[in-house]
C-alpha cells in the first residue's frame, strides 16, 4: 500500500498549461486573502471566492489552505535565494571587498520583503512549518553561506579566523534583522538608511572576526 501524502502535500502536479494558469490564481488568491485576513480567517471558502473558483476546483489542487501555504512559503524562499545569486552575480574572480557585494546581498533581500510584508508575517510567523519548509529553508541558508564564506576567503582586507563560521552569522544577522523589520516594523524594510545600519553592523562583526 503507498504511503499517505503529508496533509499539507498538494493534491497533484499540473501536466497542462491551463491547470498550470488554475495553479497559479488560487496561489495569487491565497496571497491576497491571507495578507488581508491572516492565517485564521484565510479559509479556503475566502480563496475559492477571491479565485472565481468553486471549493471543490480548489481541492481538486490543494487539500486545504496549509497545503496553499506551504507552496507559497516555498516560492518565497526560491525567490530569496535567486534574489541572493542575482545580487552576487558579475563580481570578479579575483578579491572583492566586502563594500562591494554586502550592501547589494542586504538590499536585494530588503526590496523583496518589501512588497508584502503582511503576507510575509503570515507565512512565517501565524502559518505551521512543516519539515520540507524547514529543510528548503536550512538549504537555501546553506547555499548562501557557501557564496559568503568563498568572498570572505578572497577579501584582501578581511582574515576571518573561521570563515565558515563568519559567513554563517553573516547570512543569520542579514536575514533575522530584515524579517524582525518586516514583521515590526515594515514601512522602514525598504529605506536605504536600515540597509545601512544593517550593512554597518555586519561589517562591524566582520572586522572584529579576524585574526588576532
Amino acid at each position: 500500500m503507498p504511503p499517505r501524502p503529508a496533509p499539507h502535500q498538494p493534491r497533484k502536479t499540473p501536466r497542462q498549461q491551463r491547470a498550470w494558469q488554475t495553479r497559479r490564481r488560487i496561489l495569487d488568491a491565497a496571497a491576497r486573502v491571507f495578507a488581508e485576513y491572516g492565517h485564521a480567517a484565510g479559509t479556503t471558502d475566502r480563496i475559492a471566492a477571491e479565485a472565481r473558483l468553486s471549493v471543490g476546483s480548489l481541492y481538486q489542487y490543494f487539500p486545504n489552505k496549509d497545503s496553499i501555504l506551504l507552496t507559497l512559503a516555498l516560492e518565497h524562499v526560491d525567490e530569496t535565494a535567486q534574489a541572493v545569486r542575482v545580487s552576487l552575480a558579475g563580481l570578479p574572480d579575483g578579491p572583492v571587498p566586502v563594500d562591494r557585494w554586502l550592501p547589494a546581498v542586504v538590499g536585494a533581500c530588503a526590496e523583496l520583503h518589501t512588497r508584502d510584508p503582511r503576507l510575509h508575517r503570515v507565512l512565517f510567523e501565524e502559518s505551521p512549518r512543516p519539515p520540507d519548509l524547514l529543510a528548503r529553508f536550512h538549504e537555501a541558508e546553506r547555499e548562501a553561506a557557501a557564496a559568503v564564506e568563498s568572498l570572505l576567503r578572497r577579501d584582501p582586507d578581511l582574515t576571518p579566523a573561521d570563515p565558515e563560521r563568519s559567513a554563517r552569522v553573516v547570512v543569520a544577522v542579514v536575514e533575522s534583522l530584515v524579517h524582525r523589520f518586516v514583521a515590526q516594523q515594515p514601512e522602514l524594510t525598504g529605506e536605504p538608511e536600515l540597509t545601512g545600519e544593517i550593512v554597518a553592523v555586519v561589517t562591524g562583526y566582520l572586522g572584529r572576526a579576524t585574526v588576532s
